[in-house]
């Protein structure tokens, strides 16, 4: 499979607050520097990380610093990344908009962009007149936008407005019209940045299947910038994270998803303490996991395979009513079930001593992704009191065993009763 994209060395630098140097100074020391000396342009050896959230302290700064990757023909891309991390530079360097400010960028075949909603559109003109220009400034002919308008209109579900000036469509209506052009008038590579989420929940499932097809179907390669990941995941198969204008990450996009969304501050699925961190009142943690039933913490989890969740702790003195509860949260932070011994544990008199528990995860109960575990224990003796809160105390992958977009991944639903096996033994 050939290249499509080339992107090497890629760097663009800016100074704050100014367009270009705007100062008669810098221009005359740039052109004395570059065109008389024959040196490298002097600004190119400063400027600062591009940081949105601190103070500056220099008054360049570079949008993106060191950009190195290919893009295959077919592939579709997933560029992740904060607001201001760099993505929509990258895309409009691709665009040819604006130039890099070093390094080059390999392109084969037309480029069609949707960088903003309603860019290139003329408000004056009705959304008719606004599709034969657009689709000039992509290079087509009249005859080849002749030959799709209709194809076009139906797409984008404004036939009703069509012939009404496109100063009178409302955002959503405008990413409609601008979208269908982009994907019917054929380019080579396709290049989306967060213009979807402006649209309708209809008109995004549309919109990425349409993607889906031009990229499977049609061979064409699609560059996609989105902070939805469930869109990224359902229409990408490689992703790149950028960050503060730098590439950290490339790869599948499973992973990449799980790292953008985990940040730097994923654990592991497994911990211990020799000398417990976790501790109060008596309480002390001592191990906490999650693996395959009967298999190592290091070894990969299957959606299709039980799980077992095991915690060894101790106890330094005699509690009455003791119990565990647990959260398990999603990628995205959100809290998806609680799961707890107690109905078992609550009435039961613990010994001073080292317990063992053990929750079993039924096979086909999780879908596949990347999960994190709350952790909490309790004692009553007069009120409720809580000895441990730990947030994100361990996180897992659940690996999918066959690629699907949308719906139960696991054997038909209705097979797995979500019911959680606790067991629980005194072992010291």
């Amino acid at each position: 499979m050939s290249t499509a994209i080339e992107f090497n060395n890629i760097s663009k630098q800016y100074r704050l607050g100014l367009v270009s140097t705007k100062t008669l100074s810098h221009d005359l020391n740039r052109w004395w520097q570059t065109s008389v000396l024959r040196r490298e342009d002097p600004y190119l050896k400063i400027g600062s990380v591009n940081d949105r959230s601190t103070a500056a302290d220099c008054e360049y700064v570079w949008a993106l610093k060191d950009i190195n990757f290919k893009v295959e023909q077919g592939d579709v891309i997933g560029i992740i990344g904060k607001n201001g991390a760099g993505k929509s530079t990258l895309l409009k360097l691709l665009s040819r908009v604006t130039g890099p400010t070093t390094g080059t960028i390999k392109a084969r075949g037309r480029i069609g962009s949707l960088l903003e909603v309603g860019t290139g559109f003329h408000s004056e003109l009705t959304g008719r007149e606004n599709i034969y220009m657009n689709g000039a400034i992509l290079g087509m002919s009249k005859p080849e936008i002749t030959k799709k308008i209709d194809e076009i209109i139906d797409f984008s579900g404004c036939e009703r407005y069509i012939d009404t000036p496109v100063k009178r469509y409302s955002s959503g209506m405008t990413v409609r019209l601008g979208f269908a052009v982009a994907a019917h008038l054929d380019p080579e590579i396709l290049v989306v940045d967060e213009v979807l989420a402006v649209g309708d929940a209809d008109f995004q499932k549309k919109a990425i299947g349409k993607m889906q097809d031009v990229s499977k179907g049609e061979g064409r390669t699609v560059l996609f910038v989105s902070h939805n990941m469930t869109s990224i995941k359902a229409l990408c198969k490689r992703g790149v994270i950028l960050q503060n204008g730098m590439l950290i990450d490339d790869g599948e996009i499973d992973p990449i998803v799980t790292h953008y969304l985990r940040g730097d501050n994923a654990v592991d699925n497994y911990k211990s303490w020799e000398i417990p961190e976790i501790k109060k009142d008596g309480f002390e943690l001592l191990e906490i996991g999650v693996r395959k039933k009967d298999g190592n913490y290091n070894d990969v989890m299957r959606m299709d395979q039980e799980m077992e969740l095991t915690i060894r702790y101790r106890l330094r003195k005699p509690i009455e009513k003791f119990w565990i509860t647990m959260h398990m949260k999603n990628e995205q932070g959100n809290k998806i079930f609680s799961f707890s011994g107690g109905g078992r544990c609550y009435d039961k008199y613990h010994e001073a001593g080292e317990y063992l528990q053990t929750c079993m995860i039924p096979a086909n109960f999780l879908n596949w992704g990347s999960y994190a575990i709350d952790f909490m224990a309790f004692q009553q003796v007069n009120n409720i009191d809580c000895l441990a809160d730990e947030h994100d105390i361990v996180s897992f992958t659940v690996a999918n065993r066959q690629v699907a977009i949308g719906g139960y991944m696991g054997k038909e639903p209705g097979d797995v009763t979500p019911k959680f096996d606790f067991a629980e033994e005194r072992v010291k």
